[in-house]
């Protein structure tokens, strides 16, 4: 989650830009840099490391302006270096950016081919010579910027400067959050408003496909139409406290749709986009699994359905028999531990405390541990062979989304890595894989759209009851998932079945009071599904129907509520399906007036038995 700051000032900005880049430290990064309008013309400064190097560079070498941006990076595309870290800058324009371009390879053989140079491995700096091409043409700096913003594919934030355009900010969202904080006599952009707190207690947040022009104080924004939007200014107090809620109401929706970001982080630190294929990061794991003979999958909650949905995935990838339990239970049932075997802990804090036991367990039967977690310093981080980070940032909400679907982010590269590396992923499945993940951000910012739909669904949910959620083949957790979302904040009573699992006893269960959800991708366990769910309406039971259009085609008009997720290739669906039920269960939540964020009798994180 890297962070973006502008100023469009009436003084020096840089050390307000460094000021509110510390604010943004705990998004996480390797590298940071400010550019700013010297005299009218674009200058920088950029350091690998914490912020103390920036500072130190710029006290080396004063850096004044006015009108500046600033940015904290997380490598993506290309290792932390001076050249790959932000502002990218031509002569005639400099820009932040955060999340990633899916199309960049295109774009950067197109400007290539035009003559143009670049000095680094980033996405980030496609956009630079996007705008300056099209300013090259004649167009003007805003009109530049809005036309090369409109070529971009992917999830991004982004903010620019320009040579001669003294006050002139232009910033543009699509997934990424971005903020605009508003001044007596400057305006500001910034990752969210912690960072403009010092400045500002005036914001306003940029829908999905707004560009904003700053000059000076004046503040418009425009949609996706290209027509001038009017977008709430809040007035915040995000000032009291470390992480503020991003304009929405509830820390768990904004985490929701921080998702498309965060994803791209943990996707990008596993899989290289230029090629695209799995990073080799550690020889120590890909021999393991080469000789793995066994997989031990452990977690408590939310992180074991991720499991569970990488068991699918290690299973059908690389052909590696794993075994999965809850933490809890895995070291007292006393399980067999074979010979050469690996076993896996999944953990957003890295604390959890049965999770920390069985790995303990499973180290001291002589099996090579790997942690997936979201806190690097943590107490699993440090015990395990192999540390597998995913780069959620901080999550506030005791119900776990943005963790889960990074969770899903690591595994599913792990397990391409762990096919690859046992011979049974070769060179085109791989790029056909990652590719396919890579566009996974995009598909959940598409889909964040029917966000009004689901709450709309979720009015008619928070009045049942019972709810039960169906699924088959990895999308079985996912449905054990939705049950557990749903009983956490709504505390209504839920299930998750496996959908052919019904006419074995729950179907009993079934009448016009209990919703059934049923998540059905078009995929090749589609026509086994529906079959279960039509068992569900023929005795009267409500169906919401969550699949892509070709499935929704073929269910037909009978089902009680249908919602849409975009049509993607069925690797990735349990990452894009997860989103439809974490809405489903905030706004059901929301509906019943429960404490969403802090839901009674839970912890953020168990670190007791």
């Amino acid at each position: 989650m890297c962070g973006i700051v502008g100023i469009a000032g009436t003084r020096d900005c840089a050390g307000q830009i460094l000021d509110a880049l510390r604010r943004l430290e705990y998004r996480g990064y390797d590298s940071a840099g400010i550019a700013t309008l010297v005299s009218g013309q674009i200058d920088r400064r950029r350091a690998i490391g914490k912020l103390s190097a920036l500072d130190l560079v710029i006290k080396d070498r004063p850096l004044p302006g006015h009108t500046g941006i600033g940015h904290t990076r997380w490598a993506t595309h290309g290792k932390p270096s001076e050249a790959n870290a932000h502002p990218h800058a031509t002569s005639k324009v400099a820009v932040v950016h955060n999340g990633i371009i899916e199309n960049y390879r295109e774009l950067k053989a197109e400007l290539i081919a035009k003559g143009h140079h670049f000095e680094s491995e980033t996405d980030t700096e496609v956009c630079a010579h996007l705008v300056t091409a099209y300013m090259d043409d004649g167009l003007s700096a805003e009109s530049a910027a809005k036309k090369a913003i409109r070529r971009l594919h992917g999830a991004y934030a982004l903010a620019m400067i320009f040579r001669g355009e003294e006050g002139l900010l232009i910033g543009a969202r699509m997934g990424s959050p971005l903020a605009v904080g508003y001044g007596d006599k400057e305006a500001y952009l910034g990752s969210d408003a912690f960072a403009l707190a010092p400045f500002t207690n005036r914001v306003s947040y940029l829908d999905d496909g707004d560009v904003v022009v700053i000059r000076g104080n004046a503040v418009t924004i425009y949609d996706s139409a290209d027509r001038p939007a009017n977008r709430e200014v809040k007035i915040t107090a995000a000032s009291a406290g470390l992480v503020d809620k991003g304009g929405h109401s509830h820390y768990m929706a904004k985490e929701i749709h921080e998702q498309p970001e965060v994803i791209a982080h943990t996707l990008a630190y596993y899989i290289d986009p230029a090629k695209p294929a799995v990073r080799e990061r550690d020889v120590k794991l890909a021999k393991a699994f080469a000789e793995a003979t066994s997989l031990t999958v452990s977690a408590c909650g939310t992180a074991f359905y991720a499991g569970m949905i990488g068991k699918y995935w290690f299973e059908k990838l690389a052909r590696l028999p794993v075994e999965i339990d809850v933490a809890s239970e895995l070291r007292y049932r006393d399980p067999v531990y074979p010979k050469g075997g690996m076993a896996l802990f999944i953990s957003q804090s890295g604390e959890t405390a049965d999770t920390l036991a069985a790995l303990r367990d499973a180290k001291a039967h002589g099996q090579t541990t790997i942690a997936v977690v979201n806190v690097p310093e943590s107490s699993i981080a440090r015990e395990a062979d192999i540390v597998l980070p995913t780069f959620a940032g901080p999550e506030i909400g005791v119900a776990s989304t943005k963790a889960f679907t990074c969770q899903l982010a690591a595994l599913a590269p792990l397990a391409i890595a762990a096919g690859k590396a046992r011979g049974f992923v070769d060179e085109a499945a791989e790029k056909k894989l990652c590719a396919a993940l890579l566009e996974a951000p995009r598909h959940i910012v598409e889909f964040l759209k029917q966000e009004p739909k689901l709450r709309q669904i979720a009015q008619g949910v928070a009045k049942a009851r019972d709810v039960l959620y169906l699924g088959r083949g990895a999308n079985y957790p996912l449905a054990l998932e939705g049950a557990l979302k749903l009983k956490e904040i709504s505390y209504i009573h839920a299930e998750g079945y496996a959908a052919g699992e019904m006419k074995h006893g729950p179907i009993a269960l079934i009448d016009e009071n209990v919703p059934v959800i049923v998540i059905a991708p078009h995929d090749a366990l589609y026509e086994k599904t529906v079959s279960n769910m039509q068992e569900v309406m023929a005795r009267g039971g409500k169906v919401l129907l969550i699949s892509d259009k070709t499935g929704l085609d073929a269910a037909g008009a009978q089902v009680w509520k249908a919602v849409e997720v975009p049509a993607a290739d069925p690797f990735i669906t349990p990452l894009l399906y997860a989103v439809p039920v974490q809405l489903l269960a905030y706004y059901a939540a929301v509906a019943k007036g429960t404490d969403v964020d802090q839901p009674r009798n839970l912890a953020k994180s168990v670190t007791v038995e």
